[in-house]
């Protein structure tokens, strides 16, 4: 008797659908058809909306983002995570589809892990942006969504690299991506400083999101706070965008002279938590990691 008859194994159908990602050109498309040319006149129209933002600073990288996840014109979860940590020093927010984001995110913290234990340490939070663009970019004019800013902290201290589903890789100090974006650069612009105080650099994060929740109808929900530091990220906050925003209207029109009042407006942070206790980001709790994002 054959052994797989003794143990039930049963051979995979190659019909059936298969959780792992199939290589460029295994798509199952009608024969004859290109599969870019396929997906693109029959494809499924996929609406994106969110708000997320990244940038450096003297104390590290601060990343928010709003927590509405969105399905066209329905809201399908109030309370989604839209910053995944990768590694203890390196997380990433995410903006696109949903499947998408959670997919690569898996793949990248997988190949990573097997560079780790290659080469005795973590790579670099370039090489990181570098392996997703270039394993991103097989896969493109395929409708893949995946717009992510990944923040870390290396050798070379702070670091952080905006990477795009169609391979596109950028260094840079600031990045906010997003359907609201435009409103959250509005308020980077005017109040961004390298040389910021942690205080400083938590209130510009949140009020860039929740002005940008208040704009954006696709934004919404509560705003997530994480500071990247040496010694790894950490989770400040949640906070209801709403309240937030209308705690930051009480505030007179500030001037340049008026930052540390500024500060006054994101309260202190509460159950900040670490990277490596253990625990993970889900439900909207701080200090669970949630494998499934958003837009």
């Amino acid at each position: 008797m054959a052994l797989q008859d003794v143990c039930k194994w049963k051979a995979p159908d190659p019909q059936e659908p298969s959780p792992h990602l199939p290589q460029f050109g295994g798509w199952a498309v009608p024969r004859g058809c290109a599969p870019q040319t396929f997906l693109r006149l029959h494809g499924p129209r996929l609406a994106h909306g969110t708000t997320t933002l990244a940038f450096r600073f003297r104390h590290g990288v601060i990343a928010a983002a709003d927590t509405r996840s969105s399905c066209g014109n329905y809201v399908c979860c109030p309370a989604s995570c839209k910053v995944i940590p990768v590694h203890q020093h390196l997380l990433g927010t995410t903006s696109g589809t949903s499947a998408d984001c959670v997919t690569w995110y898996r793949v990248l913290r997988r190949e990573l892990r097997l560079r780790a234990l290659r080469d005795g340490q973590l790579p670099s939070v370039a090489s990181a942006a570098k392996l997703l663009s270039a394993m991103m970019a097989s896969y493109r004019g395929l409708d893949l969504c995946v717009a992510t800013a990944l923040c870390g902290w290396d050798r070379s201290g702070p670091a952080l690299f905006y990477v795009y589903s169609d391979g596109t890789r950028l260094q840079g100090n600031i990045f906010s991506v997003g359907s609201g974006s435009p409103y959250a650069y509005g308020v980077l612009d005017r109040g961004y400083r390298y040389d910021m105080t942690t205080q400083e650099a938590y209130a510009l994060a949140c009020r860039a999101v929740a002005h940008a929740t208040r704009r954006d109808a696709y934004s919404g929900g509560s705003v997530d706070l994480f500071h990247v530091r040496e010694g790894g990220w950490e989770y400040m906050s949640r906070n209801d965008a709403w309240v937030l925003y209308a705690q930051l209207q009480e505030l007179p029109e500030l001037d340049e002279e008026d930052e540390e009042a500024a500060s006054q407006a994101h309260p202190e942070p509460v159950n900040c938590h670490r990277a490596g206790e253990g625990v993970e980001l889900c439900g909207g709790q701080p200090g669970r990691v949630q494998d499934a994002c958003r837009d």
